[in-house]
């Protein structure tokens, strides 16, 4: 019997199914793994951005926690939407507790701009919820908010890394797909990964697609569930970028906003 590696998630939900714990639980599909979830939130939201949000009790996500993991274990973690340092501190605590993976995705305003970490909890992410991560995949908003560096060209990128690994994590992941062409970048979407010592910068074709929601998440997962299948750091962060770079050149419309990544592109031959 084949029991594929299991990976666990803790984010919320996304209503119309392109972001959060959706997207999530799609990726860990796609790429093989078994998908498991801890819900932190309910967001209304769809292709025009978040209508409302409502936390759930530390209480319900530490039950959800030790119900997945005492009985079906867990190879890996993928950290999503904590809104509050209840929350931040509350996870944190559990993921002290693991010997596994853990990527952190630091989430702080979604794809339209609404706020998903309230400003309190910022201090919860720097000193509690870093410090567990294997991975912290934060993107170039979400590095300004934790750390002030602002980066404004590629090169800024590895200032950006260091400044998020004083906190920490063993490996910082800095996406830096908001950085447009010709600020270092040329027409790649370009990402770095250190871990102080060693660096890898991957590179993939920027694809003109405005159909992106989701991307932060899609990568998170996917390089917790190739780390959940034995993959080094850089071996399973070049996977999730390859991953996350064909899910958005085959994104779609949907509503009338900003549509998803495809998360099924590989089981429909998409390129």
């Amino acid at each position: 019997m084949h029991i594929p590696p299991r990976v666990l998630t803790v984010a919320g939900s996304d209503s119309g199914g392109g972001a959060g714990i959706q997207a999530d639980l799609k990726t860990m599909l796609a790429l093989g793994t078994h998908g498991m979830s801890v819900l932190t939130a309910v967001t209304a939201q769809n292709s025009l951005g978040v209508q409302g949000a409502w936390e759930l009790p530390a209480e319900a996500v530490r039950a959800q926690f030790r119900s997945v993991v005492d009985d079906i274990g867990v190879q890996a973690v993928k950290t999503g939407m904590l809104s509050s340092a209840e929350l931040v501190e509350t996870v944190a605590e559990l993921l002290a507790g693991l010997r596994v993976p853990v990527v952190v995705d630091p989430v702080g305003v979604s794809k339209h701009g609404d706020a998903l970490l309230a400003a309190t909890a910022l201090d919860a992410v720097r000193g509690a919820l870093l410090p567990t991560a294997t991975v912290a995949t934060p993107n170039l908003d979400e590095v300004a908010q934790l750390t002030g560096v602002r980066v404004e060209e590629e090169a800024d990128m590895r200032r950006a890394a260091a400044a998020i690994l004083d906190f920490g994590p063993r490996w910082a992941l800095i996406k830096g797909g908001h950085l447009t062409a010709g600020h270092g970048s040329g027409d790649s979407a370009v990402d770095l990964l250190t871990d102080g010592t060693e660096e890898h910068w991957l590179r993939a074709p920027r694809h003109d697609n405005r159909h992106t929601h989701g991307t932060g998440c899609t990568l998170a997962s996917a390089l917790a569930a190739q780390l959940a299948q034995g993959d080094t750091v850089p071996q399973a962060a070049a996977a999730a970028k390859a991953y996350v770079t064909g899910a958005i050149a085959a994104g779609f419309r949907l509503g009338a906003g900003i549509g998803p990544v495809d998360h099924g592109w590989r089981s429909r031959g998409a390129h």
